[in-house]
């Protein structure tokens, strides 16, 4: 096995995605959601990104999709940068074991959604964003800008009025938690700015750059600012590696072993501290709403290279 240091890493990746690629391209698109069942399921892209700034793509790697519920990690780490640790008084930092758009531990917890990355976590967080700023999707979007060097990332309106039109359940959670006092504001601008952090088109090569500031201790955005703190980075991966992968994140720490997080545009985004990043995308998702391929890709690269946090 070669060291890291000399490892041919565009070899290693398109040699996997010709592999996989030969392969049958099983399972789903999101069709649940209008917009997204319109995305050709064929599409495959795969970008590789050291902190050393080495960049390697495969495929489908600067074609644009919505990175769901990817964007979940983003805006924890924003409400994170402003509110500290308060906000664990209001959202936990535990496995679910549950659909990620359930009801019924809501219940039982009084709530407080088990994570972040669920859809009610994710909810609360958005709430405590349009409290604390502004201008929230404004805010939300410079943000992405800053730690991206990218100002071309925007929300997709198609995408948010799909959801819209579709999100009963959503709109059934938001109005579930108001009712344990858990959302400040009203729940139609919480759900507005939900879908619309949802939208959030980005490529392969976008998201693995967007999600360096998670890798690398020394990393400073455009404005040539820390993003978060080391401890606060940290925990952010934990619960990545935890919570990340809706009910099958056990089953991805276990195969791949990184922190990681999945998103039902078929979009993966996963990390290794101090080392990489890497973006995966293909839209056929298997029964835990994960992309199928994406997850074949990441367990094989772990396993080929050994570069695991394991």
């Amino acid at each position: 096995m070669d060291t890291e240091e000399n490892m041919d890493f565009k070899y290693i990746i398109e040699d996997i995605y010709k592999t996989i690629s030969s392969q049958e391209n099983s399972g789903q698109v999101a069709n649940y959601i209008p917009e997204l069942s319109l995305v050709d399921p064929s599409k495959f892209g795969v970008c590789l990104r050291t902190i050393e700034n080495q960049k390697y793509g495969v495929g489908d790697w600067e074609h644009k999709f919505s990175i769901q519920s990817i964007s979940k990690v983003l805006s924890l780490s924003l409400a994170y940068k402003i509110l500290g640790d308060d906000i664990w008084d209001r959202v936990g930092v535990e496995p679910s074991g549950n659909p990620f758009n359930s009801l019924i531990q809501l219940e039982t917890d009084n709530g407080i959604p088990r994570n972040p990355f669920i859809n009610a976590g994710a909810m609360v967080i958005c709430d405590m964003l349009i409290s604390h700023c502004k201008n929230a999707k404004v805010e939300f979007l410079e943000f992405i800008h800053r730690i991206s060097f990218n100002d071309q990332i925007n929300y997709s309106e198609a995408v948010v009025q799909s959801e819209l039109s579709v999100g009963y359940r959503n709109i059934a959670l938001c109005n579930f938690i108001k009712s344990f006092g858990n959302i400040d504001n009203d729940p139609s601008e919480v759900l507005d700015f939900y879908f619309h952090i949802c939208s959030i088109e980005m490529s392969c090569s976008e998201l693995s750059q967007c999600f360096l500031f998670l890798t690398d201790n020394n990393f400073k955005d455009s404005e040539n600012k820390k993003v978060l703190t080391t401890s606060q980075a940290k925990r952010i991966n934990a619960i990545m590696l935890t919570c990340g992968f809706y009910d099958e994140s056990g089953e991805f720490s276990f195969k791949v072993g990184l922190p990681g997080k999945s998103g039902v545009g078929g979009g993966i985004i996963a990390l290794h501290p101090n080392k990489y990043t890497i973006a995966v995308w293909s839209p056929r998702l298997n029964e835990r709403f994960n992309s199928n391929r994406g997850m074949q890709f990441l367990e094989s690269f772990t396993t080929e290279t050994k570069l695991s946090i394991f």
